[in-house]
């Protein structure tokens, strides 16, 4: 004869019937709406969007740039500003963003911010003159503040972006000299330039490249970055210098990347040189070829440490 359940057991079957029918709370809970946000016109065809990051009680994990309630960009988390494109010129547009999180929860939308994109130049073909004097000063260990004198061009500029290892990461207006950049990670190694651009999308030469280190987080140690990278292109070759890490130990090896990927490993002897390192490659692209340069070293524990800063040559 089956004997009936007792008590406990009662109490583990009601238990189990809980947790398999979904036992954890669902996230209904919104992001906060981003705040700060602001419209650039870059060009007579572009405006650019930038945003302050919003929080969430799990996470965002992206945001959505609308444009009079229909949505015009879908961006991770990480990013917080972002170029609208293929506008129409001398026309009036009202932008809005959102944050989402991973439960597909949206946030209330920012407040609209208005901008008109400026009358073409088709007939303007001279790039601006190069910003001068670019200068950079950190702000905490995740954002940084650029300075530069401003360009000039034969019928204005219309904004000035901001370039992070040739990658145009901010834009501001072109009556602007500054500009804030922010979401930078600590103990990081940044190299920054300026472009100044006109309403006919030409743009300058890049300014002066700037590097910043940004501060460590607490308790991680210094930087294990390579320091004073020189580059000199001549015919074929580009000759490379830099100082090496301080880390406890000889560093023997270094990875060298070109325009973004691995090019090579410089593996020294069993004695590495004291003081400052050189190294020649040689290209075989066609003169004029724009390089962009960074190393790592191998660290004495086996690990590969931080970028250095880059440096960008033109082949003659």
């Amino acid at each position: 004869m089956q004997r009936p359940p007792t008590p406990a057991a009662l109490t583990c079957a009601a238990i189990l019937v809980l947790t398999a029918c979904g036992g954890g709370e669902k996230d209904t809970e919104r992001p906060t709406t981003p705040a700060g946000v602001t419209a650039q016109a870059g060009s007579a065809t572009s405006v650019h969007v930038m945003w302050n990051q919003a929080t969430d009680n799990k996470a965002v994990t992206g945001y959505e740039v609308f444009q009079k309630g229909a949505r015009v960009k879908a961006l991770p988390a990480t990013r917080n500003m972002v170029d609208i494109d293929q506008l129409t010129p001398e026309t009036s547009y009202t932008f809005t963003v959102r944050a989402r999180d991973a439960a597909g929860n949206l946030s209330k939308p920012s407040a609209a911010v208005a901008i008109t994109t400026p009358a073409p130049t088709p007939e303007d073909h001279h790039a601006p003159s190069r910003p001068l004097k670019l200068t950079v000063r950190a702000d905490g260990s995740r954002a940084a503040t650029l300075s530069w004198v401003r360009a000039g061009d034969d019928v204005g500029i219309t904004s000035y972006d901001i370039y992070q290892e040739d990658s145009r990461i901010h834009s501001v207006s072109g009556t602007e000299t500054t500009a804030r950049v922010s979401g930078l990670r600590p103990g990081t190694v940044y190299t920054f330039t300026v472009r100044a651009r006109d309403a006919a999308e030409n743009s300058s030469p890049d300014s002066n490249a700037v590097d910043l280190t940004t501060a460590s987080a607490p308790g991680k140690g210094p930087s294990t970055a390579p320091t004073d990278l020189k580059a000199a292109a001549r015919k074929g070759n580009i000759d490379l210098s830099w100082t090496p890490p301080q880390t406890g130990g000889p560093v023997k090896e270094h990875q060298l990347f070109l325009n973004g990927k691995l090019a090579t490993t410089i593996v020294w002897g069993a004695q590495p040189p004291a003081g400052t390192a050189a190294y020649t490659i040689t290209v075989v692209d066609k003169p004029g070829t724009r390089y962009s340069i960074k190393l790592r070293a191998k660290l004495p524990d086996g690990k590969w440490g931080d970028f250095s800063a880059q440096r960008t040559v033109v082949v003659r």
